[in-house]
């Protein structure tokens, strides 16, 4: 079921939009609209003046509400005849989306709305919101403006659908003087096998310590397992697919997620978080965890007021491939199509301006999330916080995503669904993710072949 697209374009709509029934699929709200007829094209942007009033609709990632209210004060700085109204959409990129689908029902939806890496593709397919090439020329910003390995990721049948916004990579996160009781190197592992050596004397050092739980914690399923388990699945030569090849059952992805159910009830050295692994970090009762980088300023922080010494690295590598094993996440930033062109403007030019160069590193500097702007200066940032420099470094070595997870309907809350199985349930890998495979080919065969260019 393979077939040799590209990343830029490997879809061509021919007619309507998926629709709701496919952008249901397995779990998640549907964010149906009128297909993705391009209506930025047809207007004349000089004519138009920009609107007085829009709305932001945002989940604050990285804990990043107070960062956000003063980018929009900077903004009304520089532009005092508009004003943005900030709305909190939820706590999480699926409330967003929820909230966002919702107010297709109604006459008023936000006009800028936050979009994680799983979502703004159903935006762009169901016509929700506007392609930006249009608006991006009429502001005076050019996609060049952006990282290139960002900015790329919301390129969709030739035309840009988003702006990357609040976009991160998981980082190791460990506990230095846990490793440093162990006899081990204070610095992240390489390879997961020569982690795999470290977490015994790791986690023996530390069995007396009050509350100590595991040498590593996988992050909480619910927070988005399909997403940080690729790297596992990528060092040992696996993945949850190949373009539109569904690989979750080959050899070397059940050998990859063997290994990580043997980490958990084997081995017994690794557990899964319940909640948070960040937090379970910064209260010692685990030793290392893979997390966002958006958790980089608050873990440091949090860290140095529990006098504990928290070090970051690299994703660890695996036999196959040492790198690029590390995928990017995040956010982008869109731009509803359901409502007026002053609007769309006044968006375009608020969007422009929290993702330039001095907006992406106020936002990195609080967070920890990659600067989007390719002239982004962090050298104040790295300054201040020398392990900023890891983030930055990695996002060279970086690799795409697997459509399973990023573009198939449903097909994230699938990838979580079968890590529960595997990493809580102990059930039987192959024929988990055996089971994993038919559920998302049918989302496959169902909601998107049909809409592949032929």
């Amino acid at each position: 079921m393979s077939a040799p697209l590209s990343r830029k374009s490997f879809l061509t709509l021919t007619g309507a939009s998926l629709g709701a029934a496919a952008l249901a699929a397995c779990a998640g709200p549907s964010t149906s609209g009128g297909g993705t007829t391009d209506k930025s094209t047809s207007i004349d942007w000089s004519k138009i003046k920009p609107a007085a009033t829009i709305s932001f609709m945002s989940s604050h990632p990285g804990k990043s509400r107070e960062t956000e209210l003063k980018l929009i004060e900077a903004f009304h700085a520089a532009n005092p005849d508009i004003t943005v109204n900030l709305i909190t959409g939820g706590s999480n990129y699926e409330e967003v989306a929820q909230k966002f689908q919702t107010a297709q029902a109604g006459t008023e939806v936000p006009d800028v709305v936050v979009a994680s890496d799983v979502w703004w593709f159903r935006y762009a397919v169901s016509g929700t919101v506007l392609a930006l090439d249009e608006l991006l020329n009429a502001v005076g910003v050019s996609t060049s403006d952006y990282a290139p390995g960002l900015i790329s990721d919301y390129e969709y049948n030739n035309k840009q659908w988003a702006v990357p916004y609040a976009r991160s990579t998981p980082l190791f996160y460990f506990n230095k003087d846990h490793f440093k009781a162990a006899g081990v190197p204070e610095r992240a592992p390489a390879t997961w096998s020569e982690f795999s050596e470290w977490a015994p004397k790791i986690k023996a050092a530390q069995n007396s310590a009050s509350g100590y739980q595991n040498a590593y914690q996988y992050p909480a399923i619910a927070g988005y397992a399909g997403w940080t388990l690729q790297n596992v699945l990528w060092g040992m030569g696996g993945s949850w697919s190949k373009e539109w090849e569904i690989t979750a059952d080959a050899a070397a992805s059940v050998s990859a997620m063997q290994w990580v159910q043997d980490s958990i009830v084997k081995d017994g050295w690794a557990g899964v978080s319940s909640k948070n692994a960040i937090t379970d970090l910064q209260a010692g009762a685990v030793s290392a965890t893979i997390s966002s980088s958006a958790d980089l300023t608050a873990t440091l922080k949090a860290a140095k007021e529990a006098n504990m010494r928290i070090g970051v690295g690299f994703l660890p590598g695996g036999p196959v491939s040492a790198s690029p094993v590390c995928p990017t996440g995040g956010s982008g930033l869109v731009v509803a199509s359901k409502t007026t062109p002053e609007r769309q403007l006044a968006a375009a030019k608020f969007v422009t301006f929290v993702t330039n160069a001095q907006s992406a590193a106020t936002l990195s500097a609080a967070t920890g999330y990659m600067p989007v702007a390719k002239d982004a200066d962090i050298s104040a940032i790295v300054a201040q916080t020398p392990e900023f420099a890891t983030v930055v470094d990695q996002l060279k070595v970086t690799r795409t995503q697997d459509f399973a997870r990023t573009f198939l309907p449903g097909g994230d809350q699938e990838l979580a669904k079968a890590a529960t199985k595997i990493m809580n349930e102990k059930a039987e890998v192959k024929a988990t993710l055996s089971d994993l495979k038919a559920a998302l080919e049918t989302i496959y065969t169902k909601d998107v072949k049909p809409k592949l260019k032929s």
